[in-house]
This record gives structure tokens, C-alpha cells and sequence, in this order.
């Protein structure tokens, strides 16, 4: 199973308004282990940056001038993404910026469906706790010390551990049996066959005689010596 952790760094809140994105971090996750494979672009906004985006990414326009345009690197990011599930912290903000870039670069948005949101997940799994991706570090113990500033492959990064913690644990695939070996190991007693030679009676002489003695006192009354119905 692949899927795919995102993050999303902007201008804003609103690409209606007229935000873009200035820059996208991606990482490929199969059966739920991260494999190293990632995408990862800072991108020319063609506008200003507020201050108040400023202060999230550290990202000034100065900065991202010379950088790609997201119509340069539309079909890179789609190819990566392929057609797997997308994981995104607050999922609808991140979807919303990026069919607002596809659109202008004329290609076809992604389904909503296509995302999974880890947000939803953690105040469903821990209702009335903190959900940023920050107090999930802190619960999950995963390391953020790094994270003066938000970026959006540092971010996914964060996501990935968090959301292999929110779903059950991380890389659960490496408790399965792999080999022969390891399934015997596993596999409890072997069932044997029948004994080629019965064991010796345990019983002593006297032992049996007297369990004889015992029966011949029950008579015919005995409940095995009576036929059944």
C-alpha cells in the first residue's frame, strides 16, 4: 500500500484572495513505512510576501524569485504522488491550495476524497486535546526540536511519524512471520501421529485388582453397564 504525507507553505489562507503556494514537501510512505523517496520544491509566488506568512516559513520573496514556478513542476508532483492516498495536517487547506495551482497551470485537480486528514484523526482518537502537529510531536515523543519555523518537508517528515503513531504504531509489517524458519518458531507443538508401540499399562497389579473389586461391587446398577435407550 503507498501513500503519500504533504505539507504546503503559502502566502496566506486564501488562493482565492489571491495567496499561492511557496513551497511543497512530499514523502512516500509503503506499508506504512517511510522509504525515502521525496519530493520537495520552493516556489516563485510571482507576488509579495506578507509579513505574517513571513514569520511561519521564513520565506521572503527575495528568496523565492529565482525559484520554479508551479507550472514547471506540475507533472514532476503528479507523477510522484501517482494515484495514492494523500495525508496532509488540516487536509482541506493544503487540497484547496493545491487544485487552486493546478487549475492554473491547466491540469486536473485532485479529488478531496483522495485525502486523508490526520487532524480529524487525532481529535477523533483524543477528543478535546491539542491537535497541532507540534502537540502531537510532544505526545508521540517524536523529535521537533528542529522546528524553529514551519517548512513543509521538515513538516511532512513530523507528519509521517505522527500519523504512523495515530493509526497504530510505526512500520507494524515488521512483526509479520517472513520465513519457514521464523514460522516454526511461532507454531507451537508439532501434532504427532500415532505410537508405533503403546506405552506400558501405568496401573500396578494391585491397582488393577482393586479397581476390579470396585466395579463388581456396583452390580448392575453401574451407569456403564446400562444399554442406552
Amino acid at each position: 500500500m503507498r501513500e503519500i504525507v504533504f505539507d504546503t507553505e503559502t502566502t496566506g489562507f486564501d488562493p482565492d484572495s489571491g495567496d499561492r503556494i511557496v513551497e511543497i514537501g512530499a514523502l512516500e510512505l509503503v506499508n506504512h513505512v517511510v522509504t525515502g523517496k521525496s519530493f520537495h520544491e520552493y516556489l516563485n509566488p510571482e507576488r509579495d510576501m506578507p509579513q505574517s506568512a513571513f514569520e511561519v516559513h521564513g520565506l521572503s520573496a527575495e528568496f523565492l524569485a529565482d525559484k520554479s514556478l508551479f507550472a514547471d513542476v506540475a507533472d514532476e508532483f503528479l507523477k510522484f504522488i501517482g494515484d495514492a492516498p494523500l495525508i496532509a495536517h488540516n487536509a482541506s487547506f493544503d487540497m484547496k491550495f493545491i487544485n487552486a495551482e493546478l487549475r492554473k497551470a491547466n491540469r486536473e485537480v485532485l479529488p478531496l476524497a483522495r485525502a486523508i486528514d490526520s487532524l480529524l484523526i487525532a481529535r477523533k482518537k483524543y477528543p478535546g486535546a491539542p491537535a497541532s502537529l507540534d502537540a502531537l510531536c510532544r505526545r508521540f515523543n517524536v523529535d521537533s526540536s528542529g522546528r524553529t519555523l514551519h517548512g513543509a518537508l521538515l513538516d511532512s517528515q513530523l507528519l509521517a511519524e505522527v500519523y504512523l503513531e495515530l493509526i497504530g504504531g510505526r512500520e507494524p509489517g515488521l512483526t509479520l512471520i517472513e520465513d519457514d524458519d521464523a514460522a516454526s518458531a511461532h507454531a507451537g507443538p508439532a501434532r504427532r501421529g500415532p505410537r508405533p508401540q503403546p506405552l506400558a499399562a501405568r496401573l500396578s497389579d494391585d491397582e488393577r485388582t482393586a479397581h476390579e473389586a470396585f466395579v463388581d461391587l456396583m452390580g448392575a446398577n453401574a451407569l456403564w453397564a446400562k444399554s442406552p435407550a
